[in-house]
């Protein structure tokens, strides 16, 4: 079998039939996106509805996302949670550090749902992100964005 795997995969991916794999963070805004857009109960029902999206999941990558997005369920379907001000959001504090980098606290957990909230909302001064447990680094092109930047998602995050 592993002759057959190690043959195969190549002549499938260069034909478009082998399944492609998706990262994480577009994974994790897929779920935002529909956790959004209807009621999902369970994370069997989810793993479906991202199946069909063409987003391939497992039940354990489900779970994992929905912990490190602060995913709730709310009277028997997943929901973000609806509270007032950045930290209710996962948002604790934004400092710069040197000319091109911004590193945001987050609350233990949530630093993943904030960088994918970062990510989705395409500042064109931000380069990427990197998102541990409660730090996130950001990113960007130059001092000036770097100002810009850090106006930008504190205003996303409400403050």
């Amino acid at each position: 079998m592993h002759l057959c795997v190690v043959y195969a995969r190549p002549a499938h991916n260069n034909l478009g039939v082998w399944p492609r794999t998706m990262n994480k963070r577009d994974r994790q805004q897929k779920i935002l996106s529909l956790i959004q857009s209807q009621a999902i109960g369970t994370q069997e029902d989810l793993r479906a509805l991202l199946e069909s999206a063409g987003v391939p999941a497992t039940q354990s990558s489900v779970s994992r996302d929905l912990e490190e997005l602060g995913v709730v369920k709310h009277r028997g379907h997943y929901t973000l949670p609806r509270t007032n001000g950045a930290a209710a959001r996962g948002l604790v504090s934004l400092d710069q550090a040197g000319n091109s980098l911004l590193i945001a606290r987050t609350i233990p957990g949530l630093a993943s749902a904030v960088a994918v909230e970062v990510d989705a909302a395409a500042f064109p001064e931000i380069v990427g992100t990197i998102a541990g447990e409660d730090t996130i680094f950001i990113a960007v092109r130059d001092e000036k964005g770097q100002r810009s930047a850090m106006k930008k998602v504190w205003g996303l995050f409400g403050k």
